[in-house]
């Protein structure tokens, strides 16, 4: 019988946007992020992770976010958090505060 592999995440924290409240790695299950010696949260042990989402859906600043890696293989694949650049409009994603404000007013009887 085959051993079942845990899935492995990724842990991207945009670090311009995070202002180092501490909520994510105070509650964090696996104590999976600290906060630097710059005030900053950081992945120390991102292997750790598994997905429970309590730092993404907390975070005030939305600076994190964890997605699925690539196959099971240890190695990160896509940006590292140091040099992740966040999420903007320019680039067609759009954040929940924009699609909102875009859409329109309803029609009122």
């Amino acid at each position: 019988m085959t051993a079942k592999r845990k899935q492995l995440y990724n842990v991207v924290i945009y670090p311009d946007w995070c202002k180092g409240c501490g909520i994510c790695a105070a509650f964090c299950p696996k104590k999976v992020l600290r906060i630097d010696h710059q005030g900053k949260a950081r992945a120390d042990r991102e292997d750790e992770c598994v997905n429970c989402g309590f730092c993404e859906l907390h975070c005030p600043d939305f600076a994190i976010v964890v997605r699925p890696r690539n196959g099971l293989a240890s190695s990160m694949s896509g940006p590292t958090p140091e040099t992740a650049d966040p999420p903007s409009a320019a680039s067609g994603a759009a954040s929940p505060l924009s699609a909102a404000s875009q859409s329109p007013e309803p029609k009122r009887a």
